[in-house]
């Protein structure tokens, strides 16, 4: 495959990620308008946290494409998903009641599950392997353009329309894109791995007998363990800061519409611009261990600055802190750039062989937005409470991300994998053998 078809298959595939992040912070965004026109309460906010893209439902949907990428092509995802998907972000748009909110928020989060492991294994399997971090930084720009992009029209929008009206211009946003990118992803062609390597196989297992053999494999186990700790601990605090950071900035910060908009605005654009100008730029040159470190290091020092700032409240000191919530959005912003989820995405590929990428893949996102869904509708409420009425008690909370991304941040840096500039064969057969 030429580059520019390399290239040019990228950026299709990566209009997922798009998508996917995109659909959070509407979300997110979104809940101010519902709760105000539909009576919803804390518990209602984060049940719509746990449900979609940004937990359970994308967990569902990852172990459905999982399956059916490793069956039947990474290619048969790019037929049906986005309409799906689709539908979801166009019942958010119409809403007239929460029925509607909640299947559409379901129905879109199914459909960015389903898509994640098809599209982080076509991207590695479709590029150079000089070239493989580089593609995948493409796909964490388009991830990280979502949001910035959403971000950028609701801070325009909350000058001249209802926070309503601006939630369902932002889902009617979403709605044109998916069906562009379905478009584009229809019409591309069956990654050349799999289909040789399903070819090599002969006949078709279960999905179950399939991961049953995988998970019987040490190092299998050993690569599940070492990812999952390294993403789902990093996941637990990004999850919270596209779901619930506009709400914290308004509860506990007295920031305005507006003012959300410019922290989250400012905060993707630097994800974005780190994304192509550090991981994209240096991921395939830099060694992955310091790089990862670097990044971890980061995020892990943003969560303290939350952690600082929810002292300042507890003491009565927050209008001389306000400082601290802006040194939050750029480390953090700076940090995701090139964050566990670029690694996660990377390797995840590549410590996995193609016959069951996509299913060890789904199963991996599978525990960790089922854990974010937890975190959401249990963790959130029983440790957080309601911090509209009381701001200050978001600081267990921060405690517990700063926490989680300091066992990121070890796991990763000391257990980080050596499969820089090698080709997926040559990776399989280094870790493997002759048998998988």
């Amino acid at each position: 495959m030429s580059l520019s078809q390399e290239r040019k298959s990228t950026i299709a595939v990566s209009l997922t990620n798009f998508l996917d992040s995109g659909c959070i912070v509407a979300s997110s965004l979104g809940l101010t308008a519902w709760a105000a026109a539909f009576g919803f309460d804390a518990g209602m906010v984060s049940i719509l946290g746990a449900i979609g893209a940004n937990a359970f439902g994308a967990a569902v949907g990852a172990l459905i494409g999982g399956f059916l990428t490793d069956r039947f092509g990474r290619t048969i995802i790019y037929r049906y998903n986005l309409l799906v998907y689709a539908l979801g972000v166009l019942l958010c748009m119409i809403a007239a009641n929460p029925a509607m909110i909640i299947i559409g928020i379901v129905l879109s989060g199914l459909s960015v599950g389903a898509g994640v492991p098809a599209s982080w294994s076509y991207i590695s399997e479709t590029s150079a392997s000089v070239h493989r971090a580089a593609n995948i930084g493409i796909s964490q720009f388009a991830w990280s353009c979502g949001p910035a992009i959403i971000f950028f029209l609701s801070l325009i929008m909350s000058f001249v329309v209802t926070p309503m009206v601006s939630a369902r211009i932002l889902f009617l946003v979403l709605f044109i894109v998916a069906l562009v990118a379905w478009n584009m992803q229809r019409k591309l062609q069956e990654s050349a791995d799999w289909a040789e390597k399903n070819e090599a196989k002969g006949e078709k297992v279960s999905f179950g007998r399939m991961m049953g053999n995988a998970l019987k494999n040490p190092i299998n186990i050993k690569t599940i363990v070492f990812l999952v700790a390294v993403y789902l601990t990093w996941n637990l605090a990004a999850g919270t800061n596209g779901q619930f950071m506009p709400y914290l900035y308004a509860a506990a910060g007295n920031i305005d519409a507006t003012g959300q908009s410019i922290l989250g605005l400012v905060q993707w654009v630097l994800v974005a611009v780190c994304s192509l100008a550090i991981f994209s730029k240096l991921g395939d040159k830099v060694p992955h261990r310091v790089l990862f470190g670097v990044g971890a290091f980061m995020a892990l020092l943003s969560w303290v600055a939350i952690a600082v700032f929810g002292i300042s409240l507890t003491n009565g000191t927050s209008a001389s802190m306000g400082w601290v919530l802006w040194v939050y959005v750029i480390l953090w912003g700076v940090s995701a750039g090139f964050s566990a989820q670029c690694f996660y995405a990377l390797w995840g590929t590549e410590l996995f062989p193609t016959q069951y990428r996509g299913g060890a893949q789904g199963i991996m996102f599978f525990l960790v937005r089922a854990a974010l869904g937890v975190w959401s509708l249990v963790g959130v409420g029983a440790i957080m409470g309601d911090i509209s009425a009381n701001p200050a008690g978001f600081f267990p909370a921060a405690v517990i991300m700063c926490v989680v991304l300091l066992i990121s941040l070890v796991v990763g840096v000391v257990w980080c994998p050596n499969t820089q500039g090698k080709t997926l064969d040559e990776i399989t057969k280094e870790r493997y053998g002759d048998q998988i």
